[in-house]
């Protein structure tokens, strides 16, 4: 635990007496890219939310390097960011007028030379004047990465990054999250349904069902837990109670 950048134990959240989040318990260890797999309500978007201070749980702990969330979360949110294709930047701001608001948000030193630096890492430049309702799919994924990387973050919480995305998009954005932790050491928490994504940038696996972690692992052995030759399969077993690993096994 002491390596871990993120400990959630015993976590729970309701809405209107639905059990969203069921006494869920996890270790993410530093600098590792772990996965929260889960069909549709599955619980992995709340917990994230949990995760980033935006949902006080009903019960349970979490800390993120070190601190815990629902008591002095003020201290770790300047260095953590969200990325998700479904959280729209502002229409009618241009993307540097975007970039530059999170950049003030997070009290970014030098703001204007780290926009520029992003601008010119993700291509970027020639669309900054641009508003950001007349961007195209690729062009919005850029500029929601330049925000998630303003502040250099340490964990990075990713909610499905490459949906919607084709296939030579999609690519450039993982190894552009592959070179990123290389290069910072950073720690990534990633809920995606794109099982060759996962097995491509996860060494752990959190399975959600119905609210409660139901299995976890590093993708080897999940496949070798399930007899399944990729993670779809094993995805799907888990959904529709197909198969049930051991006891000894999911522990």
């Amino acid at each position: 635990m002491s390596s871990a950048a993120i400990v959630v134990e015993n976590l729970r959240k309701s809405f209107a007496g639905q059990m969203a989040v069921d006494d869920v318990s996890f270790a993410v260890a530093s600098g590792s890219t772990t996965a929260l797999l889960g069909g549709n309500g599955a619980g992995k978007t709340t917990t994230i939310s949990m995760l980033l201070g935006l949902l006080l749980p009903d019960g349970g702990t979490i800390r993120v390097l070190g601190e815990d969330m629902v008591r002095h979360r003020y201290r770790v949110l300047p260095r953590v960011n969200f990325s998700s294709p479904y959280v729209e930047l502002p229409h009618r701001l241009t993307v540097a007028e975007n970039l530059t608001v999170y950049g003030h948000l997070y009290g970014i030193d030098h703001l204007k030379r780290r926009i520029d630096e992003l601008a010119e890492e993700l291509e970027l430049t020639a669309i900054l004047k641009r508003p950001a309702g007349k961007l195209s799919a690729g062009q919005k994924t850029r500029v929601a990465l330049a925000k998630a990387m303003l502040n250099r973050p340490e964990i990075l919480l990713l909610d499905e990054p490459t949906a919607s995305l084709d296939p030579d998009t999609a690519d450039w954005v993982r190894g552009f999250f592959q070179g990123y932790q290389r290069r910072s050491g950073a720690t990534i928490l990633l809920a995606s349904h794109n099982m060759a994504e996962v097995e491509r940038l996860c060494d752990q696996v959190l399975m959600m069902k119905q609210g409660r972690l139901v299995d976890r692992g590093s993708p080897r052995d999940l496949l070798d837990r399930y007899g399944r030759d990729d993670l779809e399969q094993v995805f799907l077993d888990i959904a529709r109670d197909r198969r049930q690993p051991s006891a000894q096994a999911a522990s």
